[in-house]
């Protein structure tokens, strides 16, 4: 009964996040928003709802703070996972398409993240003032620069048949109630997503997980179905730059809840619980994080086609090793 009450919470959380998704898309055709914007902050924060309420759940009531850091590390790797598939797939219309290159800069300040992460868990830099790691002051600040590329970025120019495909995508809807409707939506997904911590919890109790792989599986992938459901209806609406944004952008905002979580939990923080598949996690993103900064870098098909394929197997290795 338990497996089935966690996907039904799931297969709504996805249904809300491909409603919200088309919400982002209606505004950034129908706005003067920075497409940049709508994806890279906006959209990518409602998708990264689940992983802020599950690891505030897991840290705050459950006092699980290793399902918290698993969350996080899983969701980030399977982001990358399911947008290097998503590119396989659509590998012909992504390539002619255009991304902002402020993702790019993202994705280092990404890859930064795990190495303050890293050198925590190494005891190099494990630092706490009052109940704060100095490396959740060093992600805070990060996020500081990676919002400012993401808002800032140009948008880039929409190809004819991304133009032809949303001509056809009329709507009756004002902006305020697109507005609404995206609200409604954003506030549907929080409350499922707290519904999914709890049955995560009872579940790995019952077949004896580690909070590590617990949280990377369980709450780390249904935490990432929002990504992954939005990210396959903007590739259906030949969005890539919003949808390239919403992955990059998810992954950035998911580390400032680790440093929410750090100073809402308990004891020694969210950082002191890195068991193997912890580790193992942590790893696998060091490697798929700069394959992804590759992959936007230099367009040529063989490239990006190497890089996600590199990106699958982190992902196969980190549930193999």
């Amino acid at each position: 009964m338990i497996y089935l009450e966690y996907l039904a919470a799931a297969a709504i959380v996805v249904i809300l996040s491909i409603k919200a998704s088309n919400y982002i898309d209606l505004l950034d055709k129908n706005t003067k928003l920075s497409g940049a914007f709508l994806g890279g902050i906006m959209l990518s924060a409602v998708t990264s709802l689940p992983e802020l309420f599950t690891s505030i759940s897991a840290t705050v009531l459950l006092d699980r703070p290793g399902l918290c850091m698993g969350n996080i590390l899983g969701s980030d790797l399977f982001n990358l996972l399911a947008i290097s598939v998503i590119i396989l797939i659509y590998f012909k219309g992504f390539s002619k398409g255009r991304v902002s290159k402020s993702y790019r800069n993202v994705a280092f300040l990404v890859f930064l993240i795990y190495i303050f992460i890293g050198l925590n868990f190494m005891n190099v830099v494990n630092v706490r003032i009052l109940n704060l790691s100095i490396t959740s002051v060093l992600i805070l600040l990060v996020y500081v620069l990676g919002a400012k590329y993401l808002a800032v970025a140009n948008d880039v120019d929409t190809d004819e048949d991304a133009l032809d495909y949303h001509a056809s995508m009329s709507t009756k809807l004002s902006i305020k109630q697109i507005g609404f409707r995206f609200f409604l939506a954003s506030v549907g997904i929080i409350a499922f997503s707290i519904i999914i911590t709890y049955l995560t919890d009872q579940i790995s109790v019952k077949l004896n997980l580690g909070q590590g792989l617990a949280g990377a599986l369980f709450l780390g992938v249904a935490t990432s179905l929002p990504e992954l459901s939005s990210t396959i209806t903007l590739f259906k609406m030949r969005n890539y730059n919003i949808a390239v944004g919403n992955i990059i952008g998810s992954n950035l905002f998911n580390f400032i809840i680790l440093a929410i979580a750090d100073v809402l939990s308990l004891g020694s923080g969210v950082y002191a619980y890195p068991d193997d598949k912890t580790m193992s996690l942590l790893l696998f993103g060091c490697i798929a994080t700069p394959l992804f900064w590759i992959m936007l870098r230099f367009k040529n098909r063989t490239t990006q086609g190497l890089c996600s394929v590199g990106i699958i197997c982190c992902y196969a290795a980190f549930l193999l090793v």
